[in-house]
């Protein structure tokens, strides 16, 4: 069950929305924390580098659900400790779509505590995080329906 979700409705598909979050080097368009994603093998392995603040860091990821137009996942790891599982979920809804966007904490519960220090509380971060990558999605989005 994830930590936090919240979803937005939009006035673009579900396989627009698709095409916009699994391409993810644009990633860095839409969150306020990644500032550049780079495919180790192409779709399937990524290097996320990422700045809080002062604060920089990078993951590897792995895409773990990849169904266009319904739904996209990948899991965030730094080595062999998992850190995360990121899920965005796209429901046909009138002329649109809801996007869902989920984040579980997988990080075991020591590395929580010597991390709370540099990165803070990640569920309040987190939380501001996912309404600002939704809503800059969101604006892409129906952007790019209005230029069709």
């Amino acid at each position: 069950m994830p930590d936090l979700t919240e979803s937005v409705s939009v006035a673009a598909s579900p396989a627009t929305l698709y095409s916009l979050v699994s391409d993810l080097p644009r990633m860095r368009e839409w969150s306020p924390e990644c500032t550049r994603v780079t495919w180790s093998v192409v779709g399937e392995r990524f290097v996320g580098h990422n700045r809080a603040g002062v604060v920089r860091w990078f993951t590897f990821g792995r895409v773990v659900a990849a169904e266009p137009g319904r739904r996209f996942a990948f899991s965030i790891h730094f080595g062999p400790i998992p850190i995360s599982l990121w899920e965005y979920d796209f429901t046909p809804i009138g002329t649109g779509c809801s996007v869902t966007e989920s984040w579980t904490d997988r990080r075991p519960r020591v590395l929580k505590g010597l991390f709370r220090p540099v990165f803070g509380d990640r569920a309040p971060r987190n939380a501001d995080g996912i309404h600002t990558t939704l809503i800059r999605l969101k604006s892409t989005a129906e952007a790019v329906l209005h230029q069709e």
